[in-house]
This record gives structure tokens, sequence and C-alpha cells, in this order.
């Protein structure tokens, strides 16, 4: 059995792609020996745990932060966009940890925002963030996470867990609206993730192609769709990308209207930060600011796209095992 050390954390932000572990050996301590494992070659959450203890062969630590794209609402946690689930009691006791925090990934990546550096953030457009002001965060990937920060009144700050993703996505154009249909038809109704994501950008440009008769030409992934359309090669592609980041815009202007985050917007998830240069010329910028007699009081709300290399969140899974030290 592989010895114990009670300082140590191991910390993870599980997505419904990709699971990143990270080793702390203690509160402070840097974050690091980082490994990203894909979720669907491990069958359950402890059997990634467990291969990503065992290749590090440093023990077991005593402590774990793991935030997960799920709501965590009791103890039994049971992930969004893929199978995986689990009591905590159980982890807790398989692993002999002596603390266990299981929170929402987008809430841990929003305890990280105060903590990330000037240089891994790009701002897109705005003024400057207004100090002690409510914080948005929103970020596709696989789904679509929405958090923030409110301020506690004392210097420090609140996150917010909620599940922002699943709220209904308006339509404003008649193209938006024959997509909007189509998720209608397949799942009953358009939330705002079915199409703010991995999955619904693939969706979004096979809707587009079925409308216009017009072949996809084998770009079978969203990452493919994304390169058709950042090369300009594909129309449907091209319009479907331009579209995402629309109705992103969009959304990330109800949640600082909702928020009244006059301290900035955040964009995270794996999906913005790889558009590079391209996002900020896209329309995100102009839908997000286009609410009507609220215009002028978005247009000065800064947003920033998170470039960091390594997961923000593992910083704010380690903030978390801090609160509860």
């Amino acid at each position: 059995m592989s010895s114990s050390t009670p300082s140590a954390r191991l910390l993870a932000d599980v997505g419904g792609t990709h699971a990143r572990f990270a080793w702390q050996a203690g509160a402070g301590a840097p974050i690091e020996h980082v490994r990203v494992l894909r979720v669907a070659e491990h069958p359950s959450l402890q059997h990634a745990m467990r291969s990503y203890l065992d290749e590090r062969g440093a023990g077991q630590p005593g402590a774990a932060a793991i935030a997960m794209a799920n709501p965590v609402t009791g103890d039994a946690v049971r992930m969004t966009n893929h199978h995986w689930s689990f009591s905590q009691a159980a982890l807790k006791a398989e692993f002999g940890l002596h603390t266990l925090r299981v929170l929402n990934d987008f809430t841990a990546l929003a305890l990280a925002l105060p903590h990330l550096p000037a240089h891994e953030l790009r701002q897109v457009g705005g003024g400057p963030a207004q100090p002690d002001a409510a914080i948005g965060l929103l970020g596709a990937g696989t789904g679509l996470g929405v958090s923030g920060l409110l301020p506690d009144g004392r210097g420090g700050w609140v996150p917010i867990q909620g599940e922002g993703g699943h709220v209904t996505l308006p339509a404003l154009t008649p193209r938006e609206r024959l997509v909007m249909d189509g998720f209608h038809q397949r799942h009953g109704r358009a939330s705002a993730e079915r199409m703010l994501s991995g999955p619904g950008l693939l969706d979004t440009f096979g809707l587009l192609c079925e409308a216009d008769r017009t072949s996809p030409a084998g770009l079978d992934s969203a990452a493919a769709v994304s390169e058709a359309g950042l090369a300009g090669s594909h129309p449907q592609a091209l319009e479907a990308l331009s579209m995402f980041c629309a109705l992103l815009g969009v959304v990330a202007g109800d949640l600082a209207l909702i928020l009244g985050a006059r301290g900035g917007v955040y964009v995270g998830g794996g999906i913005v930060p790889r558009l590079g240069a391209w996002f900020d010329a896209s329309p995100f910028r102009e839908r997000f600011e286009a609410k009507g007699r609220f215009q002028a009081y978005l247009a000065a709300i800064p947003v920033w796209v998170i470039t960091s290399a390594q997961s923000p969140a593992l910083i704010g899974a380690s903030h978390a095992l801090d609160a509860v030290a």
C-alpha cells in the first residue's frame, strides 16, 4: 500500500473530454506534475485518479479537490456529459483522504480569476474593470459553463454555483431561427449549451449544410469545423463559427446584465481561446453590447479571453481546499 503524505493535495479539473490532474505538496505550494487524461479511456474517476497517482509514485495525498463539469448538490455526483458517477463519501474513504472538496468546474475557474496574471488574459473591447464589482464567467467546450464572482464586502469573493449554460437560447436572425428549430426538433428545446459547445458547433454546421443542401465535405468534428471556418474554406463552417461567436456574445451580455458585471466578463473553455485574434473580430462583441437602452452600459464592460496554458481551474480547486482547511 502506498505511503500517505497528509499535507499533499491531488487537484483535478474534470470535463466531458479530458481530466487534468495535478499535485500540490501543500497549501501555497506550486501546482506541478500536470497530466491530461482522456476520460473515455477510463471507466471511472477513481480509475483515472489511480492511474495518475500510480504514475506519480509519490504516495497518497491527504486531501483532494475535484472540479467537475456538472452540478454538485449532494453526496452522489453524476457528470452531465459523460457516464462517470460516484459517492463523495465512498471516494474519500477509498483514497484515505482527510479532506475532499468536489465542486463545479466553473465554480473552480471563478475562484481562480483574481489570481490570473495579466499575460494570461486578452481583452476584447470595453474599458477598465470596476473594482469591487461583480465578475462574470462563461466558457464553451464539451458543454457550456457559466459562473461568476460576487464581492463579499470584506475584500473577498463568493463564487456563483449555478447551471447557467442550460438557459434557453434566443434566435435573433432568420438563420439563427432555422438552427434553433433544428435543435427544438432534436432535443425538445434549444438551450445555450446545445449550440454553444463543441457538439453544438458541429450540429449547427450540419443543420446549415442540410438547409442549404450542401455537402459537409467530411468535416465531422468541432475541431474540423473550426479549422475550416478560420480558413474560410467552407461557407457553412464559417457561418456556423460566426453564429457560435454571435450567440456566445448574446449570452455573455445577458450574464453581464444579470450580475451587474462591471468587474468584467471572462471567457474560458476549450473553444474560444483556440480561435485567437479571429474571435476578437467576430460578431461576439457587437452582440454582447446589442442590448438596446443598455448598450452604453455594456460597452464599458471589459471582456477577457483566458489564454492560460495550464488549467486555471486547478488554481481554483486549490483555493477551494484553502477555504476548508
